[in-house]
């Protein structure tokens, strides 16, 4: 549900990828399995739909297949992520690659919450002005309204 959201699905999204790649690169490059590596990532993953892709992708590599079909079938990551995976698993440098699309992925969500921040801050003065103009008029009121009835 989360990921289908209009404004924060797609910065949801991209803290998911950010996530999965930078975990998975560094227990790849420590030197842990790669099943054993994904089972710890979907665990970790804060996202139900991503932990059973992963979950499925592991079920999948136990079988023979690379990581970056079972990827793309998920939905879940953009193609460019199942493709840089796919020439990491390729030439060997999978952790490497994993590494440079967090690094990718984490700028992208850095200046996403920063586009929104900025898009937030006018909404957010317009709300606290006119929170402290309802407290104005509410105050105000009853003592002109007071005065109206001590002249009448």
């Amino acid at each position: 549900m989360f990921l289908k959201l209009p404004i924060m699905g797609p910065v949801i999204q991209k803290i998911v990828v950010a996530r999965f790649a930078r975990t998975l690169g560094t227990l790849l490059q420590s030197g842990v399995p790669i099943l054993d590596s994904i089972e710890i990532v979907a665990k970790s993953a804060g996202n139900v739909i991503v932990e059973e892709g992963l979950m499925y992708a592991r079920d999948r590599i136990s079988e023979g297949r690379n990581l970056a079909d079972p990827l793309g079938e998920m939905k879940v990551f953009p193609g460019m992520v199942v493709q840089m995976v796919a020439v990491g698993e390729q030439t060997g440098a999978l952790d490497q690659m994993l590494s440079k699309i967090a690094d990718f992925y984490e700028e992208e969500t850095d200046v996403a919450v920063a586009a929104m921040t900025s898009l937030i801050e006018p909404v957010m003065m317009v709300v606290v002005g006119s929170l402290v103009g309802v407290v104005l008029v509410a105050m105000y009121l009853p003592i002109f309204s007071l005065a109206g009835n001590i002249k009448g």
